[in-house]
């Protein structure tokens, strides 16, 4: 792109990180009462609002700081610290699914997020290392059920040998998940030690599946590690031995002990490439909307109509038709983007400059308004053109190259969306 661009996971001037590099899931309270799980007494608070973090880049609500680009193709996951274990993992919510999943916090050299979280008031367990993984043990639950659906797990009378299993269950025909591509995932999990279900993601009210890069290190190994190398459309059973899942602080909000072992059944649903694009024949947009040339993997040509005025209020025009569901608020979608000035079509922006899908939450003020509203309701799958006006974009503030005023034309793949926290 011809200008630089503020990387979603660089620190801005303040010292903070900005929104990027977590991955957080919410456990709705009423779900774990239902459960017979015993609600939290005290919630571990979420990044505090108003906390000043910088914005997301090409669509900001915020004017854009010219930065190297060069973290930009890092992962821009979502937001939501929720408490420590192992000193070094830090706990994230499933949103609507109800399973308590954790995240390394590395060390990369950059500056901790401001955070309003008191410190813990006794030391952290030390942590055994996670297990090598393997795909048989002496004794292994049972799991009934097809793929797409609910599994039903029942557990042995044996204990559980602390064995980390990685077993698939039913080979799928899509792509093989690789080290960092989104994956989407439904789940059915169970403790056990106890035989307490632990809510998943086809429980009632959830019915999302849960996206997330694979093996980033961000998660609990029981789901990080899990998904790599099958394909799409496995079915893949996970026995995570406490190093592999909560490790030894265990997981006092949803009861699962310091010494129990989880159950988890994984429908892997999508596998994204960092790459990815779409294809398909497209459908011309109408004659007063700019015209689209698809150039694989490199950014979409982008041609104003002569003549036409800015519109004054947000026009799309879906160019290629998805199959999936459709995007709802709230939840986090993996994009490629290209975007381009209305008054003469010079780009400005493109995702496929980088190779690098981008991130984000919808509904979260993160993007322009012209983005939150021409994503959600379209469908997982479809390529969408977007004109958006000034007032839906950057209003009468420059960001870059972008002149003050300006409407704005982007082409859209929607690759994949799901719960995964905000951004």
């Amino acid at each position: 792109m011809s200008e630089k661009l503020s990387s979603p996971d660089e620190a801005d001037n303040t010292g903070q990180l900005r929104p990027g590099d977590r991955e957080s899931i919410v456990v709705p309270a009423e779900m774990l009462t239902q459960a017979g799980w015993a609600p939290p007494a005290n919630p571990a608070p979420g990044p505090a609002a108003g906390s000043g973090e910088a914005p997301q880049v090409f669509a900001s609500t915020q004017r854009k700081v010219d930065q190297s680009e060069a973290g930009y193709a890092e992962d821009p996951g979502s937001s939501g610290r929720l408490g420590a274990i192992l000193g070094t993992v830090l706990a994230v919510l499933l949103i609507g699914s109800a399973i308590t999943m954790y995240e390394v916090n590395k060390d990369s050299g950059k500056p901790a997020a401001k955070s309003d979280a008191k410190p813990a008031a006794t030391d952290t367990p030390s942590q055994d290392p996670v297990p090598p993984i393997k795909d048989n043990a002496k004794a292994l639950p049972t799991v009934t059920g097809d793929f797409g659906s609910k599994a039903t797990i029942t557990v042995p009378q044996d204990k559980p040998d602390g064995t980390f299993v990685v077993k698939e269950l039913s080979a799928g025909s899509g792509p093989k998940v690789e080290k960092g591509n989104w994956v989407s995932i439904d789940y059915t999990a169970l403790d056990w030690n106890t035989g307490k279900e632990i809510p998943g993601s086809y429980d009632e009210k959830a019915g999302k599946p849960q996206l997330f890069q694979a093996d980033s290190g961000k998660l609990i190994p029981a789901l990080d590690k899990a998904v790599a190398g099958h394909k799409a459309g496995s079915r893949v059973l996970v026995v995570a031995p406490p190093a592999a899942a909560f490790g030894a602080q265990g997981n006092s909000q949803l009861g699962i002990a310091a010494t129990d072992s989880l159950v988890f059944v994984l429908d892997i649903r999508q596998a994204t490439a960092p790459d990815a694009v779409l294809s398909g024949e497209m459908t011309a947009p109408p004659a007063d909307m700019p015209q689209v040339k698809d150039n694989g993997k490199k950014p979409f040509d982008i041609t104003p109509v002569p003549g036409v005025p800015d519109p004054t209020e947000l026009k799309s025009h879906v160019l290629i038709q998805g199959k999936g569901r459709k995007v709802e608020t709230g939840e986090k979608v993996v994009v490629q983007y290209t975007g381009a000035l209305y008054k003469d079509g010079k780009k400005f922006d493109s995702s496929l400059d980088r190779n690098q899908a981008y991130t984000f939450a919808t509904g979260a003020g993160s993007v322009i308004e012209g983005w939150d509203k021409g994503v959600v309701g379209q469908n997982i799958g479809s390529r969408i053109e977007l004109v958006i006006p000034a007032s839906l974009a950057y209003k009468d503030q420059a960001s870059g190259s972008i002149p003050a005023n300006s409407t704005l034309v982007f082409v859209i793949d929607i690759l994949d969306a799901g719960v995964g926290g905000e951004d």
